[in-house]
């Protein structure tokens, strides 16, 4: 799982970085907004957290950006407590809101319960529309039908899919959450995984109703639910 932190603190950047690099996810970093927005187009991260006060605008600039274009969960820190503030935040798409200073075991349990709150932690079950995915147990059940056992990566291609249901999921972000964040997986791996999952889940796979192509952006869930 991967992390945007965007802080213009080295200090502060450092300690962020350390404690969730210590929880097991991969952070990535940027200073000012120019930069945030390059490594968020590159990355592809899971989540994003944006200090407010940046070098080159604000982090609710960033926050506006992403949301143009994702629907990643993203945290706001500020070492200001305003209501303004945190209205402001809220109204741009912000998931979540801390105010420094914090604990880095705060900022954990809010990581984590926004990562379930996004479908995007493992464990458990999620649904959307007539899909129930269980996670544990790698089965999916479309409606009352008997459950479709499924490989760890068709489990994770639904996971992400799933938690974005209706939305097209860019390539990119499909291959991090997959494959990991060391890119192993390529496009025609992506393509292959798709193909085999569309054999499982679909009625007619050579025209899916569920797992749809948009052509040179990613793949979308249609769950008429």
């Amino acid at each position: 799982m991967k992390i945007l932190a965007v802080d213009d603190d080295p200090d502060l950047l450092a300690l962020v970085a350390f404690a969730l690099s210590q929880a097991g996810f991969v952070v990535v970093k940027a200073v000012d907004v120019p930069s945030a927005l390059r490594v968020f187009a590159h990355e592809a991260p899971d989540l994003a957290i944006l200090d407010i006060n940046l070098p080159g605008g604000s982090g609710f600039d960033i926050c506006e950006a992403i949301r143009k274009q994702s629907r990643v969960p993203v945290m706001m820190l500020t070492a200001r407590g305003e209501e303004e503030d945190l209205v402001r935040a809220l109204d741009l798409g912000a998931d979540d809101y801390l105010t420094k200073p914090f604990s880095p075991r705060t900022l954990l349990a809010r990581v984590r319960a926004l990562l379930r709150r996004a479908g995007l932690e493992t464990g458990g079950a999620m649904s959307a529309g007539d899909l129930h995915l269980d996670l544990e147990a790698h089965t999916l059940r479309v409606g009352a039908a008997e459950p479709v056992k499924l490989t760890k990566l068709e489990t994770r291609l639904l996971q992400i899919l799933i938690a974005n249901a209706g939305n097209v999921v860019g390539t990119e972000r499909l291959l991090t959450h997959v494959w990991g964040h060391r890119g192993s997986g390529d496009r025609q791996l992506l393509k292959q995984l798709v193909h085999r999952l569309r054999q499982k889940i679909e009625r007619d796979p050579a025209e899916p109703a569920l797992l749809k192509t948009e052509s040179g952006a990613g793949y979308r869930l249609v769950t008429g639910g």
